[in-house]
């Protein structure tokens, strides 16, 4: 588990720097992003990297999400 949770942190900040990048390269470039637009995509950000987390995360505690859990619920 401790694995699978190093490596989604380390996407998620793979994640980060490209997005800072692509932030700043159109900044040096002269185009300006407002702020609520910048807002907009750090919480994109925040909440795939929650997502990401939760997925790495619910196996290990014994919680499976997915079409096949819910059809056997029903069931």
């Amino acid at each position: 588990m401790i694995e699978a949770v190093v490596m989604a942190l380390i996407y998620l900040c793979l994640l980060v720097i490209a997005i800072y990048l692509v932030v700043w390269v159109l900044q040096q470039l002269g185009i300006t992003i407002p702020d609520n637009i910048m807002k907009v995509l750090w919480v994109i950000v925040v909440l795939v990297a929650i997502l990401i987390l939760v997925r790495v995360v619910l196996p290990y505690a014994g919680i499976r999400l997915g079409v096949a859990n819910a059809l056997t619920l029903m069931t």
